[in-house]
């Protein structure tokens, strides 16, 4: 398969009020062409800060990021990030909003333009296209911020607690939808989450990580396959739950 992504020996320390805080040490991992890779790890370890530095928001101390064998080194146009809100502006149709990132990019055409009509209609919001954001559901607003973010075509998707501001029941079938248009797009994606049925539902591989300064404690290749909801159902579920529960023990 080919190497989308690419962490060596990542390091970052940034400077608090209280002093140098290490927040990333010494991180090595790699992640392929259409993997969807979750990233689990305790509350404040540096989740958040790892997509930052892949989309080139950040710089790290030391060590080298690499998309598509090239070297992040600013903000990175072959990276796409989904936030925890859908930021859509409600004073723009779905449509306008889906286009607004071409937009500022200098990149809107009759290619582009096409091809968000495209993924519009195939992803269930080409009759909703003339509506406003409030008038849709969440899960709906979500699928709209996806497609806005696959507009650019980009080589990896982040996606940071993308579904948290859900309620439990959407966040199940966005989980379920969102995962279904990636794996049809064939894209590689970043998921983080602090939700471990989450984490396992939708990944093809989960990492775990320390409490601060963030490393790699385990690298889990989950062997099932079968959308989110149906994973919940399967018997290794418990069983990889239990594994990552002992792994995100502080204690441990």
């Amino acid at each position: 398969m080919k190497e989308i992504l690419r962490f060596q020996n990542v390091s970052l320390t940034y400077q608090a009020e209280n002093g140098e805080v290490e927040a990333i040490q010494d991180m090595d991992f790699v992640a392929h062409e259409g993997e969807l890779v979750t990233i689990i790890g305790p509350s404040g370890c540096g989740k958040s800060t790892m997509l930052s530095l892949i989309a080139g928001l950040e710089q790290p101390t030391s060590g080298k990021i690499f998309v598509e064998a090239e070297e992040v080194r600013g903000i990175s146009s072959k990276t796409g990030y989904m936030l925890q809100k859908d930021n859509l502006l409600d004073w723009r149709t779905i449509r306008g909003n889906v286009l607004l990132g071409l937009e500022i990019r200098g990149k809107l055409n009759a290619e582009s333009t096409a091809y968000v009509d495209s993924l519009l209609m195939a992803y269930g919001l080409w009759e909703f296209k003339d509506k406003r954001p409030s008038q849709l559901s969440g899960g709906m607003r979500q699928r709209a911020a996806l497609i806005r973010t696959l507009a650019s075509k980009p080589e990896v998707l982040l996606l940071d607690e993308a579904f948290s501001a859900l309620d439990y029941q959407t966040r199940l079938v966005v989980a379920d939808d969102v995962c279904a248009i990636l794996r049809r797009e064939q894209k590689t994606a970043i998921i983080v989450t602090h939700d471990i049925s989450e984490g396992i539902s939708m990944a093809d591989r989960l990492i775990v990580l320390s409490k601060r300064p963030a490393r790699i404690k385990c690298d889990i290749k989950l062997s099932f396959d079968a959308s989110p909801l149906k994973r919940r159902e399967d018997p290794a579920f418990r069983e990889y739950f239990n594994l990552i529960w002992k792994e995100l023990d502080v204690h441990v």
